[in-house]
C-alpha cells in the first residue's frame, strides 16, 4: 500500500518524492521534512467537548456520564476529574490515566472542560 505525499507547500506541485527523511519538490526544488508536515497535521487535529468546547493537550475534563470500563467490572463514574488530557486521532480521540483505573482512552463525547 502506497500512502500519498503532500503537495508542495511553495508551488502545490503534485509531484513530490521522499529523498531519504525529506520531501522535495522536482518543480520548484523546495525540500522540507516528512516529520514537520506530519506534525502539521497533529495541530490541525481539533477536537470539541460534549458543549462545544475546543479542547487542547494537557486539559482537565470531567465525565458527563457513568461510562463502562471495557475488560473490567467497574464502571467511570459521573464527575470523575480527568488531568493532563492528550488528543490522539481515532474515534476515542482523548487519552489519558484515571486514578483507579489507569491508562485509557475517551471520547470527547462524553467529556466537558473543566
Amino acid at each position: 500500500m502506497t500512502t500519498a505525499l503532500p503537495n508542495c507547500p511553495k508551488c502545490s506541485s503534485e509531484y513530490t518524492y521522499e529523498d531519504g527523511s525529506l520531501l522535495v519538490c522536482p518543480e520548484c526544488a523546495y525540500e522540507w521534512s516528512l516529520i514537520e508536515e506530519r506534525a502539521e497535521v497533529v495541530d490541525e487535529l481539533e477536537v470539541k467537548d460534549a458543549n462545544g468546547n475546543i479542547l487542547q493537550d494537557g486539559d482537565s475534563v470531567t465525565v458527563i456520564k457513568d461510562l463502562k470500563v471495557k475488560g473490567s467490572s467497574s464502571t467511570l463514574k459521573i464527575g470523575t476529574k480527568v488531568k493532563s488530557i492528550r488528543l490522539v486521532d481515532g474515534d476515542h480521540n482523548i487519552d489519558c490515566k484515571i486514578d483507579g483505573f489507569g491508562a485509557m482512552k475517551l471520547k470527547s463525547e462524553f467529556v466537558k472542560k473543566s
